[in-house]
């Protein structure tokens, strides 16, 4: 693992934690609300990250991971898409989204460490958006 992608993997989880604070002490009731379940599901997405990071670095001892990884990443966009209509995150959901089809489309093509970058950048990018 590279030591920027280790620290922005270490990263994006307390920056969840801290919009969650963030939205409880600045927001209303349906905005908490919202803020909460976008954060939640941004924390789900940052985990998967961090799983997915732990997969390219065991890729040689089980492939298998990455995919798994890749399929938990989709399954928490799709959840977080179809549960906000705010533009900053649904653009945030898009570049996480084509982050990870780049990265799934590498290792099709054979790559066992393919380069995650546009995967954590979009993770941190959408746990910033999630920020009231």
């Amino acid at each position: 693992m590279s030591a920027p992608a280790a620290r922005a993997a270490k990263r994006v989880p307390a920056a969840v934690a801290a919009v969650a604070l963030a939205a409880l002490l600045t927001t209303g009731c349906d905005a908490l609300s919202t803020a909460v379940d976008c954060a939640r599901t941004a924390a789900a997405i940052s985990d998967s990250v961090a799983e997915l990071q732990q997969a390219v670095d065991a890729a040689s001892n089980d492939p298998t991971r990455l995919e798994e990884s890749l399929a938990s990443i989709d399954q928490n966009l799709a959840e977080l898409d179809k549960s906000t209509g705010d533009a900053d995150v649904g653009k945030a959901v898009g570049d996480l989204q084509s982050g990870v089809d780049q990265v799934r489309k590498a290792v099709e093509g054979g790559d066992a460490t393919p380069d995650i970058t546009p995967v954590t950048d979009a993770s941190a990018e959408l746990a910033k958006v999630c920020t009231p």
